[in-house]
């Protein structure tokens, strides 16, 4: 094909100055073979999806039931900043009596079906460890099918599976796509794939980040979070 468009330039420009003309179609063709052999598509997780309107009616920020947003979260300067103590409440004084959380819930697009993204750029400060920071909600005999801890420094899934080491002090991309018909979930850092792993059903599902206490917890867990999207691949 490439010689095919060489030969219709030539064609077209017969008896012309073409000098100015081949290093383009070279340099276009070029271009086009080096995305097709090496995919750039394939280091951008987005490629391929759509992202949904997102505005602050679509941010839910829950928080230990007797303090203000305030008290736990900050929004300057496009950046999300979330924490909570060891100590505080949950987030309901009457039916819920889980570990202390101020988390960001996505609202409005709870999905059963399809494929869907969360996309964000993490930060964790060194300090926070037993803390979960992103949860994809939704599964069957279990609350979540996908919750990403930090323990000792390390980014996990769930407690022991280690999928990025050092996270700490330093902001990451994190994407993690649901396929709810293939029953797959692909987890990629700074656009690398780094875990796929089988769904755990569920009927209904959404994202949430932020911080929500875990086992062997510290006093003080803290993350804060950019350019947060959802997206739906059509």
């Amino acid at each position: 094909m490439a010689i095919i468009g060489n030969r219709e330039i030539i064609d077209n420009n017969q008896g012309k100055d073409t000098s100015s003309i081949f290093p383009l179609a070279v340099a276009s063709i070029t271009l086009l073979w080096i995305h097709g052999a090496f995919g750039w598509a394939s280091n951008d997780p987005t490629y391929g999806f759509v992202p949904v309107p997102l505005n602050d009616s679509n941010f839910d920020i829950q928080k230990p039931y007797n303090l203000p947003v305030s008290e736990r979260y900050s929004f300057v300067d496009g950046v999300h900043r979330l924490w909570v103590l060891s100590t505080d409440k949950p987030m309901s004084n009457t039916t819920n009596n889980t570990s202390p959380r101020t988390e960001i819930r996505i609202r409005g697009y709870d999905y059963s079906s399809g494929v869907w993204q969360f996309h964000g750029y993490g930060y964790v400060p060194n300090g926070t460890p037993g803390v979960c920071i992103m949860q994809l909600f939704g599964a069957i005999g279990h609350a979540t099918t996908v919750m990403m801890r930090v323990y000792n420094g390390s980014l996990t899934y769930y407690r022991y599976q280690v999928v990025v080491p050092n996270i700490y002090d330093r902001w990451f991309r994190l994407n993690v796509i649901h396929d709810v018909g293939a029953k797959r979930v692909s987890i990629f850092i700074d656009g690398v794939l780094k875990l796929e792993v089988d769904d755990r059903g569920g009927a209904s599902h959404y994202f949430k980040c932020g911080v929500y206490a875990q086992g062997n917890r510290s006093h003080y867990m803290e993350s804060r979070w950019k350019d947060i999207k959802v997206l739906k691949k059509m």
